[in-house]
């Protein structure tokens, strides 16, 4: 993907600054890890916090290298552009965007959510409104389940995310706290619903790369192609079959490879934020 001259003021790097920063989740990393990715891309990572916790692991103080001050860059850049489009899609239709804080982190540090690990993966706070990512999950990404991650395909795990920001400022994660919270629902049926809600930010993802991309002319061959790469990965049905070597269907919380390209696709292929209703798509 081309780089824009956009950055934004809204990131926050925490890598280098020394100490874990909160609580750490027990378990061992290659339990989280698995955990992680099923929880990937917008998962609520109360579950994770709650298995059990120790004390932080303390790091060092030390200068950020050239090459993670690229990625910083590159994540500030990422940040302006999906806080230009979706100011303009929000203006379109009589609202106001309130663009969301993006940590950087890594090992440990505190979200609104509670204490955030690295192996927990990207993940949205609704109670910050804030994005929290440790970059080295990326490697994971790649060399456990197969996704070809390359600067576009990490785009999209944060437009993703961002996605979910936008359900906030829209009632929809308000919606599914209401409906988890009222106890009337079954796991099953929670299930569908929280698959709804990871393709919705899966739509997202692709509208905001669509109309980003009207602007800026940002992408290049083969992005599109990364970005359903790791679309597919942390989709239900390949997670099952790498770490249980089956797949349940029931257990399915963001859907499968398959929804989570076709969605994405929908959101770049129409731009429309109107074409994103999978809670009527899904449910019916």
């Amino acid at each position: 993907m081309k780089w824009t001259n956009n950055r934004s003021g809204n990131v926050d790097d925490r890598r280098g600054s020394g100490g874990g920063g909160g609580m750490m989740v027990g378990g061992g990393l290659g339990t989280l890890i698995i955990a992680a990715i099923i929880f990937f891309l917008g998962g609520d990572p109360s579950a994770i916090l709650s298995s059990g916790s120790g004390p932080a692991q303390q790091t060092e103080q030390r200068d950020l290298t050239a090459a993670e001050l690229k990625v910083s860059d590159f994540v500030s850049m990422v940040t302006a552009e999906t806080e230009r489009t979706w100011t303009k899609v929000f203006q379109e239709n009589g609202m106001q965007y309130r663009a969301p804080k993006v940590v950087m982190f890594e090992n440990a540090t505190q979200s609104g959510c509670g204490p955030a690990q690295a192996a927990m993966g990207p993940f949205y706070c609704p109670a910050d409104q804030t994005v929290y990512m440790d970059m080295s999950f990326f490697k994971e990404l790649e060399q456990r389940f197969g996704a070809k991650v390359t600067e576009f395909s990490i785009a999209y795990v944060m437009a993703h995310e961002i996605g979910h920001h936008v359900q906030t400022l829209l009632g929809t994660t308000q919606k599914v706290d209401q409906l988890r919270a009222s106890g009337r629902y079954s796991e099953a049926e929670m299930n569908r619903v929280s698959v709804a809600t990871e393709l919705q930010a899966d739509f997202y993802a692709g509208l905001w790369a669509k109309q980003t991309d009207n602007r800026e002319q940002f992408l290049e061959p083969g992005d599109i192609e990364s970005a359903i790469s790791a679309a597919e990965a942390v989709g239900d049905d390949n997670i099952q079959k790498r770490s249980q070597g089956y797949v349940n269907q029931e257990g399915f919380t963001h859907g499968s490879s398959a929804q989570r390209r076709d969605w994405f696709m929908k959101g770049y292929n129409t731009g429309d934020i109107r074409q994103g209703d999978t809670f009527d798509a899904l449910l019916k």
